[in-house]
């Protein structure tokens, strides 16, 4: 299992608290330590970076904040809140159901001495407010720079001047067997410090395909996330994030996000407040030798095609089949595709070198936008359910909720949550806060009514019945843009 890692301190959830992660510290270049010193020397400079950042949460289930943005679109003052929370990657809430506020805190440390925090995203996914405690117990307010949902990565400014900073380094310095130290408040128990070594290098995890995770075995827990990884030397080469457990506890096996990438997010959130990448809209697998062969390959290489997005920036110029084999120069492997394609340049012009019935081609595209990822329940505690085929979640609703959203009197429903852009749900034109009631003549109750729901096509649609805006009204999803 792995798990994210921040501590959350609702009496009532704090049993079921699941989000786990790292944190880990680091300080300004010291000499090694001697064997009678240990780390003490560099837990002494790195100390005064390491803050805990504490959340306060809004906590409100799927529906209801679906609900909320479905009447937001005609309540001008309900806007403001529900934009702060899009910006901020914070669509739902650990713990799902309730309304009452609760906090969480996590771990973060000060880059630049003018107030500039590095966390996680997920530590202040949720946030209503955010505040900063430094090491000698002042609590500030704290602004959310940015977050990218793709690295979970949050940029926080304080108006603290003066802070003592950490250098981002980069994960190439160090090798699997070396040192490094997490310092960390795990459990809300105060500044932490373990130590470990680097496990493994370039650890890619199938839930986060366009990172290469450092590991480390250096203990870490709940209320660690966001916090540096750091040498002995005392530069930062990594963000810890992520541990596997089967327990819930630390079992030695934490992941941390290469500090290069840090970088590279930092400034980008502080330039625009986001993160754009790269995007074909395709699907792919790694060739099989068997493959190869009857494709009439040498060897088994590229990335073969096995879909292609109707409206998506790759249609025309790629078809299933064609083994990719170069983007822009670049050799391309079914393991590093995510990884290239992200770091394109959207709406820039790239030559791709393929495989097409046997013989090779160059096609140019033009790089599309990476689309934000569905919301991840393991991270956000969100109690909605992902439907593939029509790209949609769905929660279940309340009188309160149906009243809402002008359905109160339908008995029952599902509503909508969340929708991948250029999916079947939205090129039908469902949105967020949408009552489905009815898949064709059969009342939707739950959401495993749609879970066995085959993909739509033009020949064989999905016909549901919603309501929006107190109007019920049949959709025929087809899986392609209705016609102009």
């Amino acid at each position: 299992m792995l798990q994210r890692c921040r501590v959350s301190w609702v009496p009532a959830l704090l049993a079921n608290a699941v989000l786990l992660a790292t944190v880990v510290l680091s300080a300004p270049c010291v000499a090694a330590s001697s064997e009678l010193s240990g780390y003490a020397p560099l837990v002494r400079r790195v100390a005064p970076s390491v803050v805990t950042v504490l959340v306060e949460e809004e906590r409100k289930g799927a529906g209801d904040r679906a609900a909320e943005r479905a009447t937001s679109r005609n309540n001008p003052d309900a806007i403001t809140s529900v934009i702060r929370r899009m910006l901020s990657g914070l669509d739902e809430n650990p713990g799902g159901g309730g309304e009452e506020a609760g906090s969480a805190l996590g771990s973060g440390f000060v880059i630049r001495a003018d107030g500039l925090i590095v966390t996680n995203r997920h530590v202040v996914a949720g946030a209503h407010s955010v505040r900063v405690r430094l090491p000698n117990g002042e609590e500030v307010p704290a602004r959310i720079v940015g977050a990218d949902a793709v690295t979970d990565i949050a940029l926080l400014s304080v108006a603290t001047g003066n802070l003592p900073a950490l250098r981002l380094g980069s994960s190439d310095s160090v090798s699997v067997g070396d040192a490094v130290i997490a310092i960390g408040n795990p459990f809300g128990l105060g500044q932490t410090v373990t130590a470990g070594i680097v496990s493994a290098r370039a650890r890619t995890l199938e839930d986060d395909p366009y990172i290469d995770f450092l590991q480390t075995d250096a203990a870490i827990n709940r209320g660690n996330s966001g916090g540096p990884l750091l040498s002995i030397d005392g530069t930062v080469v990594g963000v810890t994030s992520i541990i596997f457990t089967p327990s819930g506890g630390s079992v030695g096996l934490g992941f941390a996000i290469p500090a290069e990438t840090v970088a590279a997010v930092v400034a980008e959130l502080e330039a625009h407040g986001a993160v754009e990448r790269g995007y074909l809209g395709v699907s792919a697998q790694e060739p099989t030798a068997a493959i190869a062969t009857a494709l009439g390959m040498k060897a088994p290489t590229g990335a073969l095609i096995t879909a292609v997005e109707m409206q998506g920036p790759a249609a025309g110029a790629l078809v299933v089949g064609d083994v990719l084999l170069d983007i822009g120069q670049v050799p391309v492997t079914f393991k590093n595709l995510s990884k290239i394609t992200a770091r394109l340049k959207p709406d820039s012009l790239v030559p791709l070198t393929v495989r097409r019935d046997g013989a090779m081609q160059t096609v140019a595209l033009k790089i599309g936008r990476l689309p934000l990822p569905p919301d991840d329940p393991a991270m956000t505690g969100e109690r909605d359910t992902w439907i593939l085929p029509l790209m949609l979640g769905v929660s279940g609703t309340t009188v309160q909720i149906r009243r809402e959203i002008k359905a109160v009197d339908e008995g029952g429903g599902l509503i909508v949550t969340q929708l991948r852009p250029s999916g079947p749900g939205a090129l039908a034109g469902l949105r967020v806060g949408d009552l489905v009631t009815h898949l064709g003549s059969k009342p939707v109750l739950d959401p495993t009514d749609l879970l066995n729901v085959p993909a739509p096509t033009p020949q064989s649609p999905v016909l549901l019945r919603i309501v929006r805006d107190g109007s019920p009204v049949y959709v025929a999803i087809t899986g392609v843009p209705p016609l102009p």
